[in-house]
C-alpha cells in the first residue's frame, strides 16, 4: 500500500479521485444510495450531481458529511467483522419451526433468475393491515418459490394453448 492510499477513506463514487480520512464529502439524501453496498460518496457537488440523472432521483439533494478518522474508521471495521463471526443467537437465528424444510423448495431451472419476486415492505404491510402480524423476512423466499411454481405451470398451459404469451386465465385452476 502507497503512503497516499494510506490515507484515503474512500474514492469518489463520480470521478474516482480519493476522500481522505477526516475530509469533507458529499453525501446523496436519498435512503437507497446510502444502503451498505452502495454507499456511495461524493468529492464534489458536481460529482454528486452526475450520479442524479443515471440513478433517476427525482428529489434529492447532497449532504455535507465528513469521513471517519483512520482510527474511527478501523475501528467500525473490527466490530463489522466481529459482528459477521458471531455465531446468530436469540431472535437472530431461525428456529426449527420458522425453517422450511429443503424439499419444498422447487429445482431451480438453469438460467432463471433467484430474485425474490415480492414487494417485501408491501407483503409485511398488507400482513400487518389485515392481521396485526408481523411478517417474517423467510417468508419471502418461500413466497417467491410459490409464485415461481406458479408461473411455470401458467406458462405450460399457454404452450399448452398454443400462445408465446402468459394471460390471466393460464393462472384458473393453477394450484
Amino acid at each position: 500500500m502507497t503512503v497516499s492510499e494510506a490515507t484515503i477513506w474512500k474514492r469518489c463514487s463520480t470521478c474516482k479521485k480519493g476522500i481522505p480520512f477526516g475530509a469533507g464529502y458529499f453525501a446523496c439524501s436519498v435512503s437507497t444510495c446510502n444502503r451498505r453496498g452502495t454507499d456511495f460518496a461524493f468529492c464534489s457537488v458536481a460529482c454528486w450531481d452526475g450520479h442524479v440523472p443515471v440513478l433517476r432521483h427525482r428529489d434529492a439533494w447532497a449532504e455535507e458529511e465528513r469521513a471517519p478518522t483512520a482510527e474511527e474508521w478501523a475501528r467500525r471495521q473490527r466490530e463489522s467483522a466481529e459482528r459477521e463471526a458471531r455465531p446468530q443467537t436469540g431472535a437472530q437465528a431461525p428456529r426449527a419451526a420458522d425453517r422450511a424444510p429443503a424439499t419444498t423448495a422447487p429445482a431451480p431451472r438453469a438460467g432463471a433468475p433467484q430474485d425474490v419476486l415480492v414487494v417485501v415492505s408491501k407483503l409485511k404491510l398488507y400482513v400487518r393491515a389485515t392481521a396485526g402480524m408481523h411478517c417474517s423476512d423467510g417468508v419471502v423466499e418461500v413466497l417467491s418459490d410459490r409464485l415461481r411454481a406458479l408461473c411455470d405451470r401458467a406458462v405450460e398451459n399457454a404452450r399448452a394453448a398454443g400462445r408465446r404469451t402468459v394471460m390471466d386465465r393460464d393462472f384458473h385452476g393453477v394450484h
